[in-house]
């Protein structure tokens, strides 16, 4: 038996992935609006109330909006924008944190997706958190390499246009005033008592990221070594299907490895790692940022909905 799907901004790149990853499969019927009603509110209003699941891939006002289109407790919503992340009534749309987000996200009829640096971010200081490595008043600091892709239509336009600026070729830093979109749910949901610091960078390179996370072992209150990190992150994720924590390198494999930020480009998939050492311990999760950042974790979360195999259309 299917289920039927409407994607409110199926034009958008998370939208246009969703669909992509439904290809294929035949428990999905996807409701789809016609070209000339996709910003008409009747219209949209009167698919996502036919659907069983509605996908809203849209700016936050826009998903304000279409939740409130929702006139009855049968229509589940997973919403890709940054609207929900942080309201207590939704469930947190990241199921290998704990058994708890894994069930809230199940039994559930609102999911947030999460941002896709928030789930490289959380995906580190979560356990640090939980496990007592660090303590929630941590004066955290992140940063991160990104592809493109996540900029938008406008920016991608741009990246692969003739008339690329030249300062594109380089590595660009953003969101210097520290008001990055991210920083509520990137402080919410580890716990943490104070915003931590985030330098993200948007590169020209299509899509994947990389969202690091420096400890100085100094700074805490019971020594921890980078073994023991890495321990702890094994022992976390151990049951998860589509995150893998990966094993502890030498000194001398750290200094013959540079770590790539577009290896996961076009993979359902997470990778930890632990580098570094006792006194200084760097942390690292590169992920797709269209992938597990987005589109493919709004479909775990339907797949979770839906009590089948979550990674089904994933893998």
């Amino acid at each position: 038996m299917s289920v039927r799907v409407y994607i409110d901004g199926q034009e958008g790149t998370t939208g246009l992935k969703i669909l992509e990853r439904f290809e294929g499969r035949n428990d999905i019927e996807i409701i789809r609006i016609s070209e000339e009603k996709r910003k008409d509110s009747a219209e949209r209003a009167r698919l996502i109330n036919m659907s069983d699941y509605t996908f809203l891939c849209l700016p936050d006002a826009a998903s304000v909006e279409a939740v409130s289109f929702v006139d009855n407790d049968r229509v589940r919503i997973i919403d890709a924008s940054t609207a929900h992340r942080t309201n207590p009534q939704w469930a947190y749309g990241f199921p290998e944190l704990s058994h708890e987000h894994r069930e809230k996200i199940r039994t559930s009829n609102r999911v947030a997706v999460p941002g896709c640096y928030a789930s490289g971010f959380n995906s580190i200081v979560y356990p640090l958190v939980k496990h007592g490595i660090i303590p929630e008043d941590y004066p955290v600091f992140a940063y991160a390499t990104s592809g493109y892709s996540g900029a938008g239509k406008k920016a991608i336009a741009v990246y692969e246009g003739e008339d690329k600026p030249y300062e594109f070729n380089s590595p660009r830093q953003y969101a210097l005033s520290q008001q990055h979109k991210h920083l509520p749910e990137m402080q919410k949901i580890p716990g943490l008592k104070y915003k931590p610091m985030f330098n993200p960078m948007v590169c020209d390179y299509f899509s994947g990221m990389v969202v690091s996370v420096p400890i100085q072992t100094r700074t805490l209150k019971d020594t921890v070594t980078a073994e023991q990190v890495q321990g702890m992150f094994a022992e976390h994720y151990r049951d998860a299907k589509m995150i893998e924590v990966m094993p502890l390198m030498s000194a001398d494999e750290q200094k013959a490895f540079f770590l790539a930020s577009n290896t996961l480009s076009g993979v359902n998939k997470m990778q930890i790692f632990v580098f570094g050492n006792d006194e200084q311990i760097l942390l690292c999760s590169r992920l797709d940022n269209l992938g597990k950042g987005a589109s493919g974790a709004a479909v775990q979360c339907l797949n979770i909905m839906m009590g089948i195999d979550e990674t089904t259309g994933l893998v």
